[in-house]
């Protein structure tokens, strides 16, 4: 007969079997916290790294680092591994991002040999190994399936909860945390204007439509492949919360990434359907679903967005007379068709005033204010069609005495703009008077290694910039690291897509295909994104991609490693080598 144990033992038994699973879950538990964290938890600054930066410590890069160690920890103790697919393709962009900047203190010179200027080039380069390091964790963190759909149910709530975030700062003056200015960045609280777009908890509005172009074609493939409803219902509520919140934000990059990634979504199910007959089915009727959803939100919506597509058609007076009438026909069908039974369904609104000591962010305040205006074009005080109120310029004035003695003086004329900045908007002619032409220049100093991190906003070699940005993470990253960079940084991306059509390939379940759907289509819609925004450099993006991308290559290489997953096509080959088999 069996004799129970004592209870100090039962207690120290129960002790060591928590300890035991917290061990071999540790990695899991922080990267699915991190990948909620870092979204969720407005952009407040700890401390300043460098001062008069922008770039400042905040408490994610705590907790990511925290996770570094033990994730290193893991690795000695043989419980996590750092071979990936992306492993050497990662590890030699960090080797060309010290090339980079040596070249640029000793080579062309674009980097002053000081510690203020070379500590903030050395920032950045950290800064894109501190989020590529979220692949490798969230890679070790996903051991079974079930561990993968948790990071999608994650994924869908952490997309409700900043959807009702922002709709709280649109009608309820609920604070937000914005990084568009040196100012604003010190942790300011600030409320929504009416024509300033919604940024929910991210640090600009541009960032949270990067990150919801990712996220929504993943929320849809998945939607599209699940058959329980009580997955449906969540993944549709998730999907068109996210897709309002993509609207409000008024990003026109982020929105046609989406639309991009959509069609190709709706195209790569297409062609996953066995015969003609159900390929025409599906493609009609998921595409109409899709179209509608989409169409429903713009037109509903957007008068922001459509304010901001307008722009793209002040040069060509025939298509906005088309517009013109398109919007009256649009305009009339909402009123008459559809006002009476939006405002009999909709609940009202309470009547809430701003705060009475809150800051006010604006539309402009959300937009860069500086357009450089060549010589060769003649300065005019006409107001781009993006710009909805006349800020003066403030001029300051040096004048120097007989004696020696100088004094300052200010004062206030009509800001000047640039023949770009009124022909296609000011967000545009940032762009094509300053950002872009500077990042070719930092190319052209180097075509293979580019003029180094943080070089490509400076006036003068010797400037201290308090922000960088490019507006094209494309001609940033071939500006700052050249060839060499372009190569390796967007390498890991066209692999991870490479991976995911090779289970397309396969005879995997209809979930990992539609898992590697919505990943693909994510990847590209970031990546038209990108030709606008520096996507990629944005921190809540950067962590959220790089992390999904780890869990979803894991997911694919344990599928495969089970035998799950066998070549479709004859003669395809699927390698084992190259998803390699995480450890247990």
């Amino acid at each position: 007969m069996s004799k129970s144990l004592p209870i100090s033992e039962k207690k120290s038994s129960r002790f060591v079997r928590v300890l035991h699973w917290l061990d071999n879950h540790i990695l899991l538990i922080l990267s699915a916290f991190l990948f909620a964290f870092i979204p969720l938890y407005p952009k407040l600054p700890l401390a300043d790294i460098i001062p008069g930066y922008i770039v400042r410590l905040r408490l994610e890069d705590l907790f990511v680092a925290a996770t570094i160690v033990i994730y290193g920890i893991q690795i000695l103790r043989k419980k996590a591994q750092w071979k990936t697919p992306f492993t050497w393709i990662i590890l030699a962009y960090s080797i060309v991002g010290i090339l980079s900047t040596i070249s640029a203190v000793y080579i062309t010179k674009t980097i002053p040999l000081q510690p203020l200027h070379v500590g903030k080039t050395l920032l950045h380069y950290f800064r894109y190994l501190e989020y590529f390091s979220l692949f490798f964790v969230a890679y070790s963190a996903v051991k079974t399936k079930k561990d993968f759909t948790w990071m999608l149910a994650i994924f869908a709530t952490t997309v409700v909860l900043i959807s009702m975030y922002g709709y709280g700062q649109k009608f309820f003056y609920w604070p937000l945390y914005s990084t568009m200015n040196r100012e604003f960045s010190k942790g300011q609280r600030l409320y929504l204007t009416e024509h300033a777009r919604v940024q929910s908890t991210f640090g600009g509005h541009y960032d949270m439509a990067g990150y919801l172009a990712v996220a929504l074609p993943m929320l849809l493939a998945i939607f599209f492949a699940t058959k329980k409803w009580r997955w449906k219902v969540p993944l549709f509520i998730s999907y068109t919360a996210g897709l309002w919140l993509l609207i409000m934000s008024a990003s026109r990059a982020s929105f046609a990434g989406f639309v991009v990634g959509a069609m190709l979504l709706i195209a790569l199910f297409v062609a996953q359907q066995s015969t003609w007959k159900r390929k025409l089915w599906w493609g009609f009727s998921r595409g109409s679903l899709t179209a509608f959803m989409i169409l429903y939100m713009f037109f509903t919506f957007g008068d922001s967005i459509f304010e901001r597509f307008l722009q793209i058609l002040q040069p060509h007076p025939a298509l906005m007379d088309t517009y013109d009438s398109l919007n009256e026909s649009r305009k009339s069908l909402l009123q008459g068709n559809f006002s009476a039974i939006i405002q009999k369904y909709t609940p009202k609104l309470p009547d809430v005033k701003p705060p009475e000591n809150g800051h006010a962010v604006t539309a402009e305040d959300q937009e860069n204010t500086h357009v450089l205006v060549p010589s060769d074009e003649r300065p005019t005080t006409q107001q781009p069609s993006d710009v909805y109120v006349q800020v003066p310029d403030t001029v300051f004035v040096t004048t120097v005495s007989a004696s020696g003695v100088a004094t300052t003086s200010s004062f206030t004329r009509d800001r000047v703009y640039s023949e770009n900045a009124l022909k296609y908007g000011l967000s545009m002619a940032i762009r094509l008077d300053t950002l872009w032409p500077q990042a070719i220049r930092g190319f052209q100093s180097n075509p293979l290694l580019g003029s180094g991190y943080a070089t490509l906003t400076k006036a003068n070699v010797d400037d201290f910039t308090e922000a960088e940005s490019t507006d094209n993470n494309f001609l940033r990253t071939l500006g700052e690291t050249g060839l060499l960079g372009v190569i390796t940084f967007y390498g890991t991306i066209v692999i991870g897509m490479f991976l995911s059509g090779k289970i397309l390939l396969s005879s995997a379940s209809s979930f990992a295909k539609a898992v590697a759907i919505g990943f693909v289509t994510g990847s590209v819609a970031l990546l038209v994104n990108a030709v606008y925004i520096d996507v990629y450099a944005s921190s809540k993006i950067a962590f959220t991609y790089w992390a999904l991308s780890g869990f979803v290559i894991s997911y694919f290489a344990r599928e495969l490693a089970e035998g799950k997953m066998r070549p479709q096509l004859p003669g395809s080959k699927v390698e084992t080598a190259v998803l390699p088999k995480p450890k247990q």
